[in-house]
């Protein structure tokens, strides 16, 4: 069984080689790089099946390699970064990084994240859902989610590529239907990881999810806002009213 590759790109050593024998013990095949010229110059002759960006990397910018990254291929991508400044984590999310974690982080979550980020970008075996087996699949609209795949799939029953916080925070809505949730709830409920992120990130989450279900993204029908409340997710447009 060939083992997934991990590119790792971390400046300081101690933790390229910590989250070197993390990988290993879990049946990853990591591939350690200090900066970005050592990522450019790996990429050509090695097939990464994601990549460990470190936000702060010394005289370079993680955010710079993750948005290179996007322009020229679908790689899946996770950040890690201390508690730095407000921007950093908001474009972090911007840049369409699948997950984001803050040092420290509990390496069986990183773990578990890897994996969960991985499953997203296996190809799907079917490429439109049939009529059968409806079971687990819930419906908003015209569109419709498959949990068990952890999958979205738009009116033409073609899949609409979520990156894993973003399926988290639908999944998150899809459970509690007509119900407004504030930014608290949604910051302490998300994951440990995310009660240490600003109110922002959020709405840079909200945002990018309006982005892919609502026809209209500003003038949403689904993922509506309740004016200094919360959120509210609503399954049916007719169920309630703006």
């Amino acid at each position: 069984m060939v083992r997934p590759r991990i590119g790792i790109v971390d400046d300081e050593i101690g933790m390229r080689d910590a989250l070197s024998a993390l990988l290993t013990e879990n049946e990853f095949d990591p591939v350690p790089m200090e900066c970005i010229s050592d990522f450019n110059v790996v990429r050509k002759s090695v097939k990464l099946d994601l990549v460990i960006i470190d936000l702060q990397l010394r005289n370079e910018s993680g955010l710079e390699l993750a948005k290179a990254i996007r322009k020229t291929e679908d790689l899946p991508i996770v950040m890690l970064t201390g508690q730095g400044d407000e921007t950093d984590q908001i474009v972090g999310l911007e840049t369409g990084a699948d997950d984001y974690l803050l040092k420290p982080f509990n390496p069986r979550e990183l773990v578990a994240r890897i994996k969960a980020v991985l499953r997203r970008y296996q190809p799907n075996q079917h490429n439109a859902v049939s009529a059968d087996d409806t079971a687990g699949r819930i419906s908003f609209g015209r569109m419709m989610v498959d949990q068990q795949d952890r999958a979205l799939y738009g009116p033409d029953g073609e899949e609409i590529v979520l990156t894993n916080a973003e399926f988290r925070l639908l999944e998150y809505f899809l459970a509690r239907p007509n119900k407004v949730i504030s930014r608290l709830d949604l910051l302490t409920e998300l994951g440990s990881d995310l009660t240490k992120y600003v109110d922002r990130t959020v709405d840079v989450l909200i945002l990018r999810l309006r982005r892919k279900i609502e026809e209209n993204p500003s003038k949403p029908i689904h993922l509506q806002t309740r004016r200094g409340q919360g959120y509210i997710f609503v399954l049916q447009a007719s169920a309630i009213e703006p």
